[in-house]
């Protein structure tokens, strides 16, 4: 069957090449229509772990007190924030923003309510609340402003809220239309992925999540392009003001819409700065046109490829897999460069011989290899998929899919190209270079044998030490260049404005109050599945009462114990919570409130001042509390777990709370819970990586000791590379977890050429340095051909954005380099040392 198979192959490479290159230019334009439905994502849930209960649980915390998708303007202005002048300036940056589209709301600090300067009885604020606005309109402003300014300071609501603790700052919160389509699609998504991981579902359920899911990524697309045209147009807006105050644009939806730009720059600029590489390495290595076009459009017809792929799949492009594009150029080279020098070698040896029977001899020496080590470089991308994260999986399977593309391509495009070709001078000679590094190794290693081995001994302790100094706690601001308006407005409101990265403290009644609650009909099951329950309201009889667990005095002071301990905790900054609001009332009641007072506060509150008071911060039935916290991203010292785990435990053991009733939610347990799960994906993916390698050398050189020691030496740049990182404080990220993997699959390729190679040569000679020597002289510059293509490929991903994208483009090409003396100098000293192709059986040359 398989000879059947090479002959049909030849046969049509060959003999019929038009037709494989006809066959290959529909399927290329197929793909490039298809890759109209290439689709980028930046959203938050592509930051993400994968299968994540508390993800679940920070959806229904969103449904029912709100949202955190806002927009956040910090505005500092040249003159005293509150002269009239600024204040009229700020009026019209908040009505010029409200007038767009895509926008609900927008409060600044002529809006909010002054309560203290002077203080106001709850009738007042029923009737009219004071606002900076109406003052200024009433031309009351000049007598309380003063007044105004130290309430707005000094206000537990609004200072680090709405204005700086300086008075020099104020934000303007920017509220966009909320989607209902998509929180009802969302919603029945993970109904129906809930009921799926409970039991199998009905063909109609399945066919239902097919669809709900595909409705889902495509109204995700829509709202993820209106998202980028509203902030686009928020920017248009801004840039009117800038000229009188220093403005910066904040908030997870401008994260998201920046991150998409970056996104795209990337994929722009790797593919074609890696091209623009591509082309001047090609034509000073093998100086001929066609040696520089015929590798490039196999290069370009592997990511056109790859691009309708993924347009047909409905896989996203994600910060994690925009250098997918560099990436597939740089493997793809790599397959058409080892093709390449061996047809030229051959081409050398046999100037006369016939171009297809040297193909032939070309395609027969080098397909195993080439199959083998595309196959490594998958398994080594499908390890990724053992992540649990989602942008980590799609880009290890967007990589396994373009390399066996790339694989294909480069058998079908190499060989029918070349026959076409007319005959042209042999351009290919062995250059001084390249020759002399390479000799120089084999002579190096061959002197210093021993003294090798004991630097790389060394090398490697150094390294494993290393590793055991990896972090995986990063900051978020540090992924962006600080020229970046992201870097710029995080810190900006981390240092003024009471933190950025925000962290949810739900407490629940105790476990007395659920038993009983339990057996009433309308018990609250937001525990069980928060993303579906609906909210009780006065309008059905439910809602705040007598019988509500925290909405008393005595409950209410446990509250005030919880948000006075938050605050207290040197990683945070503002603290939002009803102890807020009740110290508020406080103030309006003049004087401590009973329980009596209390309830009719409650029921007399404006509703528009209940949305900004309460609901933020307790459930409608009184039964739940939710402290607001924001955690200062920027702080050197913040480590997310351990300050989760902190929080938690000092709620039970010091505060007196049951275990049950605190939980905590929000981005920075979602994203600890991302950088949490990287140590063991790590570590399970090299084990993957590991164990699926060393079966695959064993499986083609059929030699346990061949299968040993191939695996060193990609195991040697794989754990320099890690202990780098260790020993430099680079931490893990969702970046940097895939560089030893993908170390691992690249590297391992050149490991496959060289033993392939040095098995025949000693074949040939039954001596070890011999057969290293022609080895080296061989293949050794395919090696390095390739590897320094490889390493300077991925130096192009130092022009990215985004730092980590810029980490894993250096470290990846470090290990490329790393993996490169270690095939030259490592490699073949264990081989000569251990001799596992057998003993020698002619003399040393002389």
């Amino acid at each position: 069957m398989f000879g059947k198979l090479t002959k049909l192959y030849f046969y049509l490479t060959l003999d019929r090449p038009l037709r494989v290159l006809t066959g290959v230019a529909l399927f290329l334009a197929g793909a490039a229509y298809l890759a109209q439905g290439f689709e980028l994502d930046a959203s938050t849930d592509s930051l993400i772990l994968e299968n994540d209960e508390d993800l679940r649980y920070y959806r229904g915390v969103r449904a029912r007190y709100g949202a955190d998708d806002f927009l956040v303007v910090t505005y500092s202005p040249q003159a005293d924030l509150l002269s009239d002048a600024v204040l009229a300036d700020i009026g019209r940056l908040r009505d010029a923003l409200a007038a767009l589209e895509g926008v609900a709301s927008v409060t600044s600090l002529l809006d909010v309510p002054l309560v203290n300067s002077p203080r106001v009885t709850l009738g007042e604020l029923r009737k009219a609340p004071r606002t900076l606005e109406r003052l200024r309109e009433n031309g009351e402003l000049a007598s309380v402003r003063e007044p105004a300014r130290e309430e707005l300071t000094t206000s537990p609501l609004y200072r680090n809220q709405i204005v700086s603790a300086d008075g020099r700052i104020t934000a303007l919160r920017v509220d966009l239309r909320r989607d209902e389509r998509y929180r009802t699609l969302l919603a029945r998504r993970e109904a129906l992925r809930l009921e799926r991981s409970r039991r199998d579902l009905t063909p109609e359920e399945r066919a239902e999540l097919r669809t709900v899911t595909r409705e889902f990524r495509d109204h995700s697309t829509r709202i993820q392009e209106r998202m980028q045209q509203e902030i686009a147009s928020v920017r248009t807006v801004l840039d009117q003001y800038r000229d009188r105050a220093e403005i910066h644009l904040g908030g997870v939806p401008m994260i998201a819409s920046d991150m998409i730009d970056y996104v795209r720059s990337d994929i722009r600029t790797f593919g074609v700065g890696v091209t623009l590489f591509l082309i001047i390495l090609l034509a000073v290595t093998f100086r001929r046109r066609r040696w520089v076009l015929l590798p490039l459009l196999i290069c370009v017809a592997a990511v056109i490829g790859t691009m309708g792929f993924l347009g047909l799949a409905g896989w996203r492009v994600t910060v994690v897999s925009s250098n997918f594009i560099s990436l597939l150029l740089i493997t793809a080279l790599a397959l058409t460069v080892h093709m390449l020098v061996r047809y030229l070698e051959l081409r050398t040896l046999a100037p006369r011989r016939n171009r297809r029977a040297i193909l032939r001899k070309t395609i027969r020496s080098k397909f195993q290899p080439a199959l083998y080590t595309v196959l490594t470089t998958q398994v080594a991308f499908a390890s990724l998929i053992a992540s649990g994260i989602r942008p980590v999986i799609d880009f290890g399977w967007m990589m396994v899919v373009g390399v066996g593309l790339a694989f294909s391509l480069c058998l079908l495009l190499f060989p029918a190209s070349i026959v076409l070709l007319p005959p042209a001078r042999l351009a290919f000679r062995k250059y001084d270079v390249t020759a002399a590094f390479t000799s120089f190794l084999a002579r190096l290693i061959e002197r210093f044998r021993t003294q090798t081995l004991w630097v790389y001994a060394l090398l490697v302790i150094l390294s494993v030490a290393g590793i055991f100094r990896l972090t995986v706690e990063d900051r978020f601001i540090d992924y962006f260049k600080q020229d970046t308006e992201i870097h710029q407005g995080m810190l900006l409101i981390d240092r003024q404005l009471g933190g950025t990265t925000p962290l949810d403290v739900i407490i629940g009644p105790d476990r007395a109050f659920q038993d009983m609650a339990a057996e009433e009909p309308d018990a609250d099951a937001f525990e069980e599945d928060p993303l579906y329950q609906e909210e009780p309201s006065e309008e059905t009889g439910a809602g705040i009462s007598a019988d509500s667990y925290w909405f008393n005095m005595f409950q209410l002071k446990v509250a005030d114990e919880i948000h006075a301990y938050l605050k207290g905790l040197p990683e945070t900054g503002k603290v939002l919570s009803i102890s807020t609001t009740m110290a508020l009332a406080s103030l309006l009641n003049r004087g401590p409130l009973d329980n009596i007072s209390l309830s009719v506060l409650y029921r007399q509150l404006p509703e528009d001042l209940r949305k900004i008071l309460v609901t933020p911060y307790m459930s409608a039935d009184g039964n739940q509390l939710r402290f607001l916290v924001r955690v200062i991203d920027s702080d050197p010292d913040l480590e997310r777990d351990e300050l989760i785990k902190r929080i938690r435990k000092d709620l039970i053991d010091k505060l007196g709370l049951e275990a049950d009733q605190v939980r905590l939610s929000g981005m920075l347990v979602l994203y600890n819970n991302v950088l949490q799960s990287l140590f063991r994906s790590q570590i399970l993916t090299l084990v993957v990586v590991f164990l699926a390698i060393d079966a695959m050398l064993l499986v083609l050189f059929r030699s346990w000791a061949l299968a040993a020691i191939g695996t060193v030496p990609t195991m040697v740049a794989a754990t320099v590379i890690l202990g780098t990182m260790g020993w430099l404080g680079i931490p893990l990220d969702i970046m940097t977890i895939t560089i030893a993997a993908i170390s691992i699959g690249i590297g391992i390729d050149n490991t496959i050429h060289y033993l392939y190679r040095i098995r025949r040569e000693f074949a040939r000679d039954n001596n070890y340095w011999t057969a290293v020597k022609h080895s080296h002289g061989s293949v050794g510059r395919a090696i390095y051909y390739t590897s320094i293509t490889v390493t300077l490929g991925f130096s192009i991903l130092a022009l990215s954005n985004f730092i980590p994208t810029i980490y894993f483009g250096l470290l990846t090409g470090l290990a490329m380099l790393i993996a490169l003396i270690a095939n030259l100098t490592l490699l073949p000293l264990l081989i000569v040392r251990f001799q596992p192709l057998g003993p020698e059986t002619t003399a040393k040359p002389a």
